[in-house]
Parts: C-alpha cells; sequence; structure tokens
C-alpha cells in the first residue's frame, strides 16, 4: 500500500503531495513500483495534529481521486474519518474506507460502508489523534488492543457489514510508547484473531528511536524489517 496525503503537515510526506498533479504522479509510481493499493488522505493524524473540515479535506482529496481513477484501475482506500468525504470519495472512484477512528467518530460512517459494501479497515487509537501521546495506558497493550478492536469489529457486524470487508489495523504509534510499538509487531500474530490485519509501520517514530534517525529520514532499512516483521507475523 503507497501512502499519499494530500496534506502540508503529515509526519513524513507532509507538504510532498499536497499539489494535486504531485500527489496524482506519485500515485502512478508508486504502482508501477508494486503498490497494490493506493491509500489518499487529506488530514493529518500524526500526534498533535489539528482537525480540519470537511470542506477543506474534500477539497484536498477529490481532485486527486479523480486523478488517479482517470489513468489507472489501482485500488484506491480514502483515509478519513468524515462520512461525507468518504461517500464523495467512493463516488470519486475509491474503493475501500480506512478509518483511523475505527467508525467510531462520525456515526454515519458505519451506515455508509454497510450501504456501499466496500472494504473498511478498522485501525486502533484511544481519543484523538491531538491528545492521543497523553496519558498512554495499558495493561498489556496487545490484549488490549485485541479487546477494544473486537468490541468495534462487532460494532462493524451488528451495523451490517459484511465480515469478509473488515480489516484491523492495530495503530502503530497511535497512543502507543515505543515499547508499546515493538511489542505489537513482535506478538502480530495474535492480532489475526481479530480479523485480517493491515500494519501501518513505514518511517514512523519508533524506527528513528532505533536507529537514531530524526524525522523526514528515509528510515528505509528500519521500515522494510517492520514490513518484514508484520509479514511473518500474518499480516
Amino acid at each position: 500500500m503507497g501512502i499519499v496525503n494530500v496534506t502540508p503537515d503529515s509526519f513524513s510526506d507532509g507538504g510532498v503531495h499536497f499539489d494535486r498533479q504531485t500527489a496524482v504522479e506519485s500515485a502512478l509510481r508508486m504502482e508501477q513500483d508494486g503498490a497494490a493499493f493506493v491509500d489518499v488522505g487529506g488530514e493529518s493524524t500524526r500526534p498533535g495534529s489539528e482537525a480540519v473540515s470537511v470542506e477543506q479535506e474534500l477539497e484536498r482529496v477529490i481532485p486527486v481521486i479523480e486523478g488517479i481513477r482517470a489513468r489507472s484501475g489501482v485500488t484506491i482506500s480514502i483515509d478519513t474519518r468524515k462520512a461525507t468525504v468518504a461517500k464523495a470519495a467512493l463516488a470519486a472512484g475509491a474503493d475501500m474506507i480506512n478509518d483511523v477512528s475505527a467508525l467510531r467518530h462520525d456515526p454515519d460512517m458505519r451506515v455508509l460502508a454497510a450501504q456501499s459494501g466496500v472494504p473498511v479497515i478498522l485501525m486502533h487509537m484511544r481519543g484523538e489523534p491531538r491528545t492521543m501521546q497523553e496519558n498512554i495506558h495499558y495493561d498489556d497493550v496487545v490484549d488490549d488492543v485485541i479487546r477494544e478492536l473486537s468490541e468495534w469489529r462487532d460494532d462493524a457486524f451488528a451495523a451490517g457489514i459484511a465480515e469478509d470487508q473488515i480489516f484491523v489495523d492495530p495503530g502503530i504509534g497511535f497512543g502507543k510508547t515505543f515499547d508499546h510499538n515493538l511489542e505489537l509487531l513482535a506478538r502480530c500474530e495474535e492480532l489475526t484473531r481479530v480479523a485480517p490485519v493491515v500494519i501501518g509501520a513505514s518511517r514512523k517514530g519508533f524506527i528513528g528511536h532505533l536507529t537514531g534517525q530524526p524525522n523526514g529520514a528515509p528510515r528505509m532499512a528500519g521500515s522494510l524489517a517492520a514490513v518484514a516483521a508484520a509479514h511473518r507475523g500474518g499480516a
């Protein structure tokens, strides 16, 4: 999955894809390089980030999705917490919904996902991106994440979303400490009891902590190692 953040402030590629044409060309290069999915988002969810309006998010992502779809059949996921944005993105050519709030931020999101029948990724996060790194506590991070993702998966079932359309993401870096991130990767196989697992670890802070590389560094070797660990664990 290639990531296209159409934002000025995302943690890794903030500003890089803020121009529509640049974002579209980058997505097409990702497909040529082997990406089976391209994930398009218009609201940064890095620690401490502020929410953006529906209108601003739509202005960012819809032209990019339309531009990609006009030139490629690659699977597109819309990374959003807002049902209005997701609905417009699906109409523009997106194929799936990637929601960092696990469909809990906007009550209309579950209804939309059920009615549209598209795959959904439910990510684990406590609180909001702006505050998620404050007062972090888990009794056992893997057990707690499994329990909470299972509850949110069951809520999706109850809303009419088909079981085979649900994926879960433990939320590496989202309200987790350095040790929590490593524990989730090491015990990834346990997460597969909930649903098929998606892991987003590329270039994140825990890799920089391990390797001594600052934000903005490629962190390529560490990212590849994290991908290998996730795959070994069943992601």
